[in-house]
């Protein structure tokens, strides 16, 4: 398989339109996810005008992508179309702010979109405060070829988040899951592949074996997951540029599970079964180098990275039930982090490095949850039949995981919700969905 990023966006620049740019102190909106209700920014986004022939369809298409990029986080409200009094026919031309402050719109981003001579698409676009009258940054331009009109509609929402709200966005990024089809007691499963909100899905394996826990590396070029296609769970890499996959132990003679790569993409993190007992091991992917990192008589499970690569969050029911542990990346004495009552599972290290995300389950219920490294100011986000298997967007600000029904009918789907635990919105899936993972911004 080709480098997609290379097939959608074969060139990709920036470009700052000359006497816009003007300082921004402050962003529009404080973000705060200390539990305190955010008031959605109105946001006015007329459709991208077409400067030629060639790019009428995907100038709507790109900025409805821009609109449910934006909405989808909770943080802004659309201004509908029909309640525009004024439109947007020149891109160059500054817009009539007044028109705007009347529909009650607090940004306005307008857009262009054109395509070359040699089948280049070219998508630019300005972003306005209203009440200041004033354009918040530079205008951006993004060229491309035309299958990656998608990505740089979510590079501009990416930009407009960015300014907005003072945080990195997270629209230019992936999503591994596993796909299932079948009834419950014969459920099939099968890596797959999609853009964060659901589009250009993929599929990366066939059902022919039972496949888990898919991870990106850091750059997301390659996945690691479980797979039972020798008979015992093992731990396998794809490319996915190539589709090439492998053993990552070859000679494996004991059951692998639960693996994550280091943060610089050299190492992976997993469990080895070994008869009744589960440890955490290290390995080197250039030297393939196991080392052992946990020697209690317990499950040790479901190791996660600290964005430094200094420490590993895992879970471990040495104390009779699972709970979460920090360890040194290298090993040795483990410290418990969790206190609350119940099982505390799947833990993952925030990319911020300010939070641990995890599953928790109390009173027969599921739940998603996030605490501080110490394992204080715990907030449990969900509660459901089964939340499980949480995965951080790449700014820190977003949760991933798959919900599942009770009942023999229960069908698994992979939900979001951000630190507030308020924006809950299921993502688009084809079908069953579970254990999701999202990759880094893409580049």
């Amino acid at each position: 398989m080709k480098n997609s990023l290379g097939v959608f966006l074969a060139s990709f620049m920036l470009w700052a339109f000359a006497g816009l740019a003007v300082a921004q102190d402050r962003p529009l909106i404080e973000i705060d996810m200390s539990g305190g209700v955010i008031e959605p920014i109105p946001v006015a986004i007329p459709n991208f005008i077409a400067e030629n022939s060639g790019a009428e369809r995907l100038a709507n298409d790109i900025a409805a992508v821009v609109i449910n990029d934006l909405i989808s986080t909770g943080l802004f409200r659309e201004i509908p179309g029909t309640a525009f009094i004024s439109a947007v026919t020149n891109f160059n031309a500054s817009p009539q702010f007044e028109d705007w402050r009347v529909v009650n719109a607090q940004a306005l981003v307008t857009g262009a979109v054109s395509t070359t001579t040699d089948g280049q698409l070219v998508v630019k676009f300005r972003l306005f405060d209203v009440f200041a009258q004033a354009p918040i940054g530079d205008g951006v331009q993004y060229v491309g070829s035309a299958e990656g009109w998608r990505r740089m509609a979510h590079k501009v929402a990416d930009t407009i988040y960015s300014r907005i709200t003072g945080e990195a966005g997270y629209f230019d990024s992936r999503i591994v899951y596993i796909s299932e089809t079948g009834p419950k007691n014969d459920r099939r499963k099968r890596l797959a592949l999609m853009d964060y909100d659901g589009a250009n899905l993929r599929y990366l394996t066939d059902d022919s074996s039972i496949v888990l826990a898919p991870r990106f590396s850091p750059n997301a070029r390659d996945v690691i997951y479980t797979s039972y296609a020798n008979g015992l769970p093992q731990v396998f890499l794809m490319n996915l540029e190539t589709g090439r996959q492998s053993a990552l132990i070859e000679d494996a003679l004991n059951m692998t599970t639960a693996p994550r790569f280091s943060p610089d993409g050299t190492k992976v993190v997993l469990s080895v079964i070994e008869g009744s007992n589960t440890d955490i091991y290290l390995i080197d992917l250039n030297t393939r180098r196991r080392t052992r990192l946990t020697t209690d008589g317990a499950i040790d499970t479901t190791p996660s990275f600290s964005p430094d690569g200094a420490q590993i969050v895992f879970s471990s029911d040495r104390t009779g039930r699972p709970q979460l542990y920090v360890m040194s990346a290298n090993g040795g004495e483990a410290t418990r982090i969790s206190s609350g009552d119940g099982s505390y599972n799947t833990p993952v290290w925030s990319p911020r490095g300010d939070m641990i995300a995890f599953t928790k389950i109390k009173s027969g219920r599921f739940h998603v949850g996030v605490m501080r490294l110490d394992g204080s100011r715990e907030n449990l986000l969900t509660a459901s039949f089964i939340d499980e298997a949480p995965t951080w967007s790449p700014n820190g600000r977003v949760l991933m995981f798959f919900r599942e029904s009770a009942g023999v009918s229960g069908a698994p789907q992979i939900y979001s919700v951000d630190l507030t635990g308020r924006n809950l919105r299921r993502v688009d899936t084809p079908g069953f969905a579970s254990d999701p993972n999202w990759s880094a911004v893409l580049r």
